[in-house]
């Protein structure tokens, strides 16, 4: 039985599509079978993986969209056959998110190093324990050594979610390479790959304790 990841932030620009595809793909290089769902009306997953068609035969991940209140019969679907399924959710904390957060094993919440998003997150984090789902916060954009991100981050540290605690720092790769229809970790290597196999090795402890704690 395949491990739901929803990604929700009610403030656009958070990086939400960013953590998703760069998940999607670093989880697929570890040998998982990856599943990516856009249920934002931007649609933001989708264009950046029909340009990942366009320029690679196997794209290594499998795409599909649904409707936000749709989303429950996709997942029952997609988690019969895949191991990893990854929700991108439209910037909005309301009514048609929770099927996206009820289906969750896990509830990524990226915060990009400002107060406004820090602000932003507490009605997902409502609605994520209303749930019941673990959670945690994802710094995206970040910029250590900055006054600006160490207090973002120790503000953080004080909400009810924990926090990863590798960042996604402001990194070019990740818009450079988001563009192309493909993920940081698949261009040359640099401190982005660190990054995102810290990131992911963090969400898979965290999946695998929930894991032997349901079983």
């Amino acid at each position: 039985m395949g491990q739901i990841i929803t990604i929700a932030q009610q403030k656009g620009g958070a990086g939400k599509t960013t953590l998703a595809v760069n998940l999607a793909v670093a989880f697929s290089r570890a040998g998982k079978s990856v599943a990516l769902v856009d249920i934002d009306p931007q649609g933001s997953a989708g264009r950046w993986f029909m340009t990942r068609l366009e320029v690679m035969d196997d794209p290594g991940i499998e795409f599909s969209t649904a409707s936000a209140w749709g989303i429950s019969y996709e997942i029952r679907k997609l988690r019969e056959t895949f191991d990893i399924v990854i929700i991108d959710t439209p910037p909005k904390a309301d009514s048609d998110l929770r099927p996206a957060l009820r289906a969750a094993d896990l509830v990524l919440v990226p915060v990009a190093s400002s107060h406004l998003d820090l602000w932003a997150v507490e009605m997902v984090l409502y609605l994520a324990d209303r749930e019941d789902k673990e959670t945690m916060l994802v710094m995206t954009r970040a910029r250590p050594g900055t006054r600006l991100t160490a207090d973002v981050t120790e503000k953080a540290r004080g909400l009810s979610a924990r926090l990863a605690e590798t960042p996604m720092s402001n990194r070019v790769v990740y818009a450079e390479t988001l563009g192309q229809g493909k993920a940081a970790v698949e261009a040359p290597k640099g401190p982005a790959h660190g990054e995102m196999a810290a990131l992911m090795a963090e969400i898979r402890d965290i999946l695998n304790t929930s894991e032997d704690r349901a079983a």
